[in-house]
């Protein structure tokens, strides 16, 4: 199925240690280049959050970012009693040595570094419940990618159908082209009173023939339409393909213009390469 590079996701989850919202951005770039912004408690998961990505993508630039928030009201505060027994004895003991010792002040003691702990959040629960939702950002971002591929293929169908039927169009104006011709030329050498060397004329009438057959790069213009039409269907990625295609397409309408004989069929061409550019800038967007 035909993806496009071009999405946006954001998924948010809560739990007893606070929220977590995952933002992750695509666009189209030449190769996979993801950009991860994380917060310093959650850093370590970047190694195992590229390889996701690598597994789910293959181009794109991705920027992903993810916050946290803490719940502060689930912390609460405790005393480490055993070393607060040791202060306030080492404190007592100080007392003995002075004349005139002044009682002991408990918040002077809760002040003392390391007395006070505050408990600490479970951050393996918070890393585990981060790449759950990145999981889930990179499964909706995958589904948002599909949609809009599928929509940048039945644009891509339109165009491709347009070429068909120019070239028809072409392939019908052929025979009375040719047939113009001749009796252009015949008409251009009678005004001129010359003999006609019948021999002559016909040369020159299979040299013009010649020059206005175009029906090899017909062909080719419908093969590689075919061409499309498989390679959309793939499920692997297929933009690199379709970018060639649409190279090989533009070759054969170049080619169709250069051997223009009539202004129609110029006209044609330039239409054909209309409908190709059109195509090629869909086509920059697709994974």
């Amino acid at each position: 199925m035909t993806r496009s590079m071009t999405a946006f996701t954001r998924q948010e989850t809560q739990g007893e240690w606070g929220s977590l919202v995952w933002e992750i951005r695509s666009v189209n770039h030449r190769y996979l280049e993801p950009h991860l912004r994380l917060p310093d408690s959650l850093r370590e998961l970047e190694g195992p959050l590229r390889e996701k990505l690598r597994q789910a993508l293959s181009r794109g630039k991705v920027e992903c970012t993810l916050r946290f928030v803490p719940e502060t009201q689930q912390q609460t505060l405790s005393v480490d009693r055993q070393y607060a027994a040791q202060l306030v004895a080492v404190a007592e003991e100080l007392g003995t040595l002075v004349s005139n010792p002044q009682p002991i002040n408990p918040l002077e003691v809760l002040r003392w570094p390391g007395v006070l702990l505050e408990s600490e959040l479970d951050m393996d629960a918070v890393k585990k419940a981060a790449l759950t939702l990145f999981n889930q950002a990179l499964a909706d971002l995958a589904q948002g990618r599909q949609r809009e591929g599928a929509e940048l293929a039945s644009l891509i169908e339109q165009r491709l159908l347009n070429i068909e039927k120019v070239v028809l169009q072409v392939r019908g104006r052929l025979p009375e082209i040719l047939a113009t011709q001749r009796n252009n030329l015949r008409n251009r050498l009678a005004e001129l009173q010359a003999e006609l060397d019948e021999t002559r004329v016909e040369q020159e009438i299979a040299l013009l023939a010649q020059k206005a057959d175009v029906d090899e790069e017909l062909d080719r213009l419908d093969t590689h339409v075919q061409e499309v039409r498989r390679v959309l269907k793939q499920k692997e990625p297929v933009g690199r393909r379709l970018d060639f295609l649409m190279q090989e397409l533009n070759r054969e309408a170049n080619t169709l213009s250069s051997k223009s004989i009539v202004a129609d069929t110029t006209q044609c061409a330039v239409e054909l390469k209309v409908l190709i550019e059109q195509m090629r800038e869909q086509i920059q967007n697709i994974e």
